[in-house]
């Protein structure tokens, strides 16, 4: 449950960052005639998601097991990549994102009303799709008969909602660069299960080999049904009787991802001067940037 509950709040709180940027502008340039088509684009944006996340919970159940499985491994593998792709641009980006978006918003503004939704709908929809296809993987992967990895979802995006409000009024103040590189580093670990259920998925539908060959098997120390076994499962997508493919995927993805996320910024081709990491510190720190 935790571990879809940070997702939720990771991914919904990107979002509203998002939607709080573009209503803050605009309320604050005077332009709250355009606030209507922000709402209508942000409401296709979830509407889409939410809609895809559907087609694939349900879609899904009418497929053959083999092609079940193919699709579920197919599609978590595609959501770590894109989840692994979107941590690396938030942690390059975050402090810059205000900025960014406020020179879509002008050029949309000069364009019209189509050009708002617009704008709207691409930046919060991506998100979304994202969202709607990782959470989707992960509950999968999580899947432990119960409601529980839904309910950590949806815990986490209400309260991605609730951090996002009090962004806007100005009530709450943190560190982003901060908060997206530690709660991006979980995330890689997540997605690192996730990738590796996906794996095991893959060699059920017998697109991979192996599938006997274990690893190793704890399961009469770390039991699935006791409590630490469910919240192993709930966390990391821990499973006592991995494969030596599913062992291997997830130290490959693991160690040289984290290893490139918390590399020095100079050794990924980033270097700034005194006076932008400054600026940039101020950003962190000011995530709405309305308030004076």
């Amino acid at each position: 449950m935790f571990g879809n509950y940070l997702i939720g709040l990771r991914e919904g709180l990107e979002a509203s960052l998002v939607v709080c940027i573009l209503i803050a502008y605009l309320v604050k340039t005077g332009r709250r005639d355009a606030l209507r088509p922000i709402w209508i684009g942000i409401g296709v944006a979830c509407g889409i998601a939410l809609g895809f996340g559907c087609a694939l919970t349900f879609g899904s159940q009418e497929l053959t097991f083999e092609a079940q499985e193919a699709l579920g491994g197919s599609l978590s593998i595609v959501a770590v990549a894109l989840v692994t792709w979107m941590v690396f641009w938030m942690r390059r980006t975050a402090r810059h994102l205000k900025a960014e978006l406020h020179g879509k918003l002008d050029a949309a503004l000069q364009m019209g009303t189509g050009a708002l939704v617009a704008t709207a709908f691409l930046a919060v929809g991506r998100e979304g799709l994202e969202t709607a296809l990782f959470v989707w993987a992960s509950v999968r992967a999580s899947n432990d008969g119960t409601h529980g990895p839904l309910i950590g979802v949806l815990l986490g995006l209400l309260t991605a909602i609730a951090l996002g409000w009090l962004f806007y009024k100005g009530t709450l103040r943190i560190n982003l660069a901060k908060f997206f590189t530690w709660t991006g580093a979980m995330l890689v670990i997540v997605a690192a299960g996730v990738l590796a259920y996906g794996v095991h998925d893959l060699q059920e539908a017998e697109f991979l080999g192996g599938l006997r060959n274990k690893a190793f098997d704890i399961s009469a120390t770390i039991p699935p049904d006791s409590w630490y076994g469910t919240l192993l499962k709930g966390v990391f997508n821990f499973q006592p009787d991995p494969t030596v493919v599913q062992v291997t995927v997830w130290l490959l993805y693991l160690i040289p991802t984290l290893a490139f996320f918390f590399a020095p910024s100079g050794l990924l081709g980033s270097r700034k001067t005194k006076a932008a990491a400054e600026r940039s510190r101020q950003d962190a720190n000011d995530p709405v940037g309305e308030k004076s």
